[in-house]
Protein backbone atom coordinates (compact mmCIF):
# COMPACT_ATOMS: atom_id res chain seq x y z
CA UNK A 1 0.00 0.00 0.00
CA UNK A 2 1.42 3.39 -0.99
CA UNK A 3 1.32 6.78 0.58
CA UNK A 4 -2.28 7.36 -0.56
CA UNK A 5 -3.42 4.33 1.38
CA UNK A 6 -1.70 5.73 4.42
CA UNK A 7 -3.55 9.03 4.00
CA UNK A 8 -6.85 7.10 3.76
CA UNK A 9 -5.96 5.37 7.04
CA UNK A 10 -5.44 1.98 5.43
CA UNK A 11 -1.84 1.71 6.53
CA UNK A 12 -0.07 3.20 9.50
CA UNK A 13 3.39 4.65 8.95
CA UNK A 14 6.21 3.09 10.89
CA UNK A 15 6.88 4.98 14.09
CA UNK A 16 10.61 5.82 14.04
CA UNK A 17 10.76 5.72 17.85
CA UNK A 18 9.19 2.25 17.88
CA UNK A 19 11.86 1.00 15.48
CA UNK A 20 14.81 2.41 17.44
CA UNK A 21 15.96 0.28 20.36
CA UNK A 22 15.52 1.99 23.71
CA UNK A 23 18.46 2.51 25.99
CA UNK A 24 18.62 0.03 28.87
CA UNK A 25 17.41 1.40 32.18
CA UNK A 26 19.10 0.80 35.51
CA UNK A 27 16.54 -1.94 36.11
CA UNK A 28 17.45 -3.59 32.78
CA UNK A 29 21.13 -3.47 33.68
CA UNK A 30 20.50 -4.91 37.15
CA UNK A 31 18.36 -7.69 35.62
CA UNK A 32 21.21 -8.54 33.23
CA UNK A 33 23.66 -8.68 36.15
CA UNK A 34 21.35 -10.97 38.12
CA UNK A 35 20.99 -13.18 35.06
CA UNK A 36 24.78 -13.42 34.62
CA UNK A 37 25.18 -14.24 38.30
CA UNK A 38 22.52 -16.95 38.09
CA UNK A 39 24.17 -18.38 34.96
CA UNK A 40 27.51 -18.98 36.64
CA UNK A 41 25.97 -20.29 39.85
CA UNK A 42 23.37 -22.55 38.20
CA UNK A 43 25.88 -23.61 35.54
CA UNK A 44 28.35 -24.71 38.22
CA UNK A 45 31.09 -22.61 36.67
CA UNK A 46 34.56 -23.24 38.07
CA UNK A 47 35.69 -21.03 40.95
CA UNK A 48 38.02 -18.86 38.80
CA UNK A 49 35.08 -18.02 36.53
CA UNK A 50 32.66 -17.43 39.40
CA UNK A 51 35.09 -15.13 41.22
CA UNK A 52 35.77 -13.04 38.11
CA UNK A 53 32.12 -12.73 37.16
CA UNK A 54 31.15 -11.70 40.68
CA UNK A 55 33.95 -9.10 40.72
CA UNK A 56 32.73 -7.58 37.44
CA UNK A 57 29.13 -7.55 38.68
CA UNK A 58 30.16 -5.87 41.94
CA UNK A 59 32.05 -3.10 40.15
CA UNK A 60 29.26 -2.50 37.62
CA UNK A 61 26.78 -2.19 40.51
CA UNK A 62 29.10 0.33 42.17
CA UNK A 63 29.23 2.39 38.97
CA UNK A 64 25.50 2.39 38.18
CA UNK A 65 24.39 5.13 40.61
CA UNK A 66 27.12 7.39 39.25
CA UNK A 67 26.99 6.45 35.59
CA UNK A 68 26.05 10.00 34.62
CA UNK A 69 29.49 11.13 35.87
CA UNK A 70 30.92 9.57 32.71
CA UNK A 71 28.73 11.72 30.44
CA UNK A 72 25.41 10.46 29.13
CA UNK A 73 26.59 10.05 25.53
CA UNK A 74 30.10 8.81 26.26
CA UNK A 75 31.79 5.66 25.05
CA UNK A 76 32.51 4.84 28.70
CA UNK A 77 28.80 4.70 29.53
CA UNK A 78 28.25 2.47 26.52
CA UNK A 79 31.07 0.19 27.70
CA UNK A 80 29.62 -0.17 31.20
CA UNK A 81 26.11 -0.89 29.89
CA UNK A 82 27.33 -3.26 27.18
CA UNK A 83 29.52 -5.12 29.68
CA UNK A 84 26.49 -5.80 31.87
CA UNK A 85 23.94 -6.51 29.16
CA UNK A 86 26.00 -8.07 26.38
CA UNK A 87 29.72 -8.76 26.80
CA UNK A 88 29.60 -10.53 30.18
CA UNK A 89 26.48 -12.67 29.62
CA UNK A 90 27.51 -13.61 26.07
CA UNK A 91 30.98 -14.76 27.11
CA UNK A 92 29.65 -16.78 30.03
CA UNK A 93 26.80 -18.30 28.01
CA UNK A 94 29.15 -19.40 25.22
CA UNK A 95 31.39 -21.16 27.73
CA UNK A 96 28.54 -22.77 29.67
CA UNK A 97 27.02 -24.13 26.45
CA UNK A 98 30.00 -26.48 26.10
CA UNK A 99 30.36 -29.80 27.90
CA UNK A 100 32.43 -29.03 30.99
CA UNK A 101 35.08 -31.75 30.61
CA UNK A 102 35.67 -30.75 27.00
CA UNK A 103 35.62 -26.98 27.63
CA UNK A 104 38.06 -27.21 30.50
CA UNK A 105 40.65 -29.51 28.91
CA UNK A 106 40.65 -29.32 25.09
CA UNK A 107 42.70 -26.61 23.41
CA UNK A 108 40.53 -24.62 21.00
CA UNK A 109 42.58 -21.51 20.18
CA UNK A 110 46.27 -20.71 20.61
CA UNK A 111 46.72 -23.81 22.74
CA UNK A 112 44.15 -22.60 25.28
CA UNK A 113 41.03 -24.38 26.45
CA UNK A 114 37.63 -22.68 26.44
CA UNK A 115 38.02 -22.18 30.18
CA UNK A 116 41.31 -20.32 29.78
CA UNK A 117 39.89 -18.25 26.93
CA UNK A 118 36.92 -17.28 29.12
CA UNK A 119 39.22 -16.37 32.02
CA UNK A 120 41.20 -14.12 29.65
CA UNK A 121 37.97 -12.47 28.46
CA UNK A 122 36.77 -11.95 32.03
CA UNK A 123 40.12 -10.49 33.06
CA UNK A 124 39.91 -8.03 30.17
CA UNK A 125 36.34 -7.08 31.12
CA UNK A 126 37.39 -6.69 34.76
CA UNK A 127 40.30 -4.42 33.85
CA UNK A 128 38.09 -2.32 31.59
CA UNK A 129 35.26 -1.99 34.09
CA UNK A 130 37.75 -1.13 36.86
CA UNK A 131 39.00 1.73 34.69
CA UNK A 132 35.42 2.94 34.30
CA UNK A 133 35.00 2.80 38.09
CA UNK A 134 38.16 4.85 38.55
CA UNK A 135 36.87 7.39 36.02
CA UNK A 136 33.58 7.84 37.89
CA UNK A 137 35.46 8.32 41.16
CA UNK A 138 37.89 10.79 39.59
CA UNK A 139 34.91 12.90 38.52
CA UNK A 140 33.65 13.08 42.11
CA UNK A 141 37.16 13.73 43.42
CA UNK A 142 37.59 16.55 40.88
CA UNK A 143 34.32 18.10 42.09
CA UNK A 144 35.60 17.91 45.68
CA UNK A 145 38.88 19.56 44.71
CA UNK A 146 37.02 22.30 42.81
CA UNK A 147 34.76 22.92 45.80
CA UNK A 148 37.80 23.13 48.08
CA UNK A 149 39.46 25.65 45.74
CA UNK A 150 36.27 27.72 45.71
CA UNK A 151 35.98 27.68 49.50
CA UNK A 152 39.66 28.56 49.86
CA UNK A 153 39.32 31.50 47.49
CA UNK A 154 36.12 32.64 49.16
CA UNK A 155 37.07 32.19 52.81
CA UNK A 156 40.75 31.28 52.87
CA UNK A 157 42.05 34.68 53.96
CA UNK A 158 39.38 35.18 56.61
CA UNK A 159 39.93 32.17 58.80
CA UNK A 160 42.96 31.12 60.75
CA UNK A 161 43.65 27.41 60.66
CA UNK A 162 42.76 25.67 63.91
CA UNK A 163 45.60 24.57 66.09
CA UNK A 164 45.06 21.12 67.42
CA UNK A 165 47.38 21.66 70.38
CA UNK A 166 45.52 24.72 71.73
CA UNK A 167 42.98 23.94 74.48
CA UNK A 168 39.50 25.36 74.13
CA UNK A 169 38.71 27.80 76.93
CA UNK A 170 35.80 26.75 79.11
CA UNK A 171 34.60 30.34 79.29
CA UNK A 172 34.46 30.75 75.52
CA UNK A 173 31.84 29.15 73.31
CA UNK A 174 33.77 26.88 70.88
CA UNK A 175 31.23 27.68 68.17
CA UNK A 176 32.12 31.39 68.26
CA UNK A 177 34.71 32.21 65.63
Amino acid sequence: MGIFGWFRGEQKPADPEALAPRAPTSEDIEAALVKAERMVIDGHAPTPVLARVLRIITVVRAILPRLSNLGLESQDVYTVVATATDYLPESVAAYLALPRDWADTRPVANGKSSLLLLVDQLDLLSLTISRMYDATNRMDAAALVAQGAFLDSKFGGQMKPARLDMPISASKNPLDL
